[in-house]
Order: structure tokens, then C-alpha cells, then sequence
């Protein structure tokens, strides 16, 4: 029997809200979610992750990419947790284990429609210095708390360079 190496730690709403602190940038502009989106799918390679990947500043859609083993399933799920981001402000998989930690889901609880909203891990706000946050990036194809560490390792290291 072969064992499958371990997926990331589920972060606790304490760490997912120390990331979106941290994970501020100066800017964002269309040649950094070049960068950003490249950096996204050269880790997503490394791993063979069967990934979509999309970051958007306002409504436009900057980037996009859907490697090998992704469907067109990832695309809806981009969009359902891209919606999260907009209306809360805070990452998706935050506004899921909030409220996880309050004892009940996101789909019971929202009143928002699970068709259209999605609040698993894998998008993320794009925060701008002294703006606010500005757009999105979005991961699919794993699960959700991998989405969320693959989408949060990319930032440490685009706003490390």
C-alpha cells in the first residue's frame, strides 16, 4: 500500500487572518498578475497540481491558466470562490472557517446562493497599500486547503522579490 504525502495543515482563522495582513502589496499592476500568474502555475508544475488558476483586478481578468487535469468544473469553482472574496473582502477559505468556527457551515448559513458562492479554500484578496483590496487570486483543483497554501506560498514569495 503507498501513502500519500501529507497535505498542508488546515490554518486556523487567527493564521488565515495574520496572512491577508501580511500579504499586502505596493501595487498591482497588469505585469505584476503576469508575474504573479506565472510564479502560480511554475509551483503548480513542480507539483503536476491538475490546477486553474485566475487573478482579476476589478472585473477585469488579468490572467488565467488551466493546466493538465484541470476542467472546466475548476473554472465554476474559481468563479463561485471569487464571489466570496468580493462580497466579504477576506480570503475564502477565512470566510468558511469562520463559519466553521461558529458551529455551523457557510452554505446553511449565508443566505447566499451555493450555486453562485463557494466559500472553500483557494482565493484570495489582492490587497494594495493604503487602498484596499483591489482584485483577486484564485486557485482550483485541489483540495480546498491546499488551493489556499498554494495561492498564499505564491504571494510570500512575489512580495519577497
Amino acid at each position: 500500500m503507498t501513502t500519500r504525502p501529507a497535505g498542508p495543515k488546515a490554518p486556523s482563522v487567527e493564521e488565515i487572518e495574520e496572512q491577508e495582513r501580511r500579504l499586502v502589496l505596493p501595487r498591482f499592476t497588469h505585469e505584476d498578475a503576469w508575474a504573479l500568474g506565472c510564479l502560480l502555475v511554475e509551483l503548480a508544475r513542480e507539483r503536476a497540481a491538475p490546477v486553474a488558476i485566475d487573478i482579476r483586478r476589478g472585473g477585469q481578468q488579468l490572467f488565467h491558466a488551466a493546466l493538465p487535469g484541470s476542467s472546466p468544473d475548476n473554472d465554476a469553482w474559481i468563479d463561485r470562490k471569487r464571489r466570496v472574496v468580493e462580497r466579504y473582502g477576506c480570503s475564502s477559505y477565512l470566510v468558511g472557517s469562520r463559519f466553521r468556527a461558529k458551529g455551523t457551515t457557510f452554505e446553511d448559513s449565508s443566505r447566499l446562493d451555493p450555486d453562485r458562492y463557494a466559500a472553500h479554500g483557494g482565493a484570495f484578496p489582492i490587497g494594495v497599500e493604503g487602498v484596499g483590496v483591489v482584485g483577486t487570486v484564485t486557485v482550483s483543483g485541489l483540495p480546498q486547503v491546499a488551493d489556499h497554501a498554494l495561492v498564499v506560498e505564491a504571494l510570500e514569495r512575489f512580495t519577497a522579490s
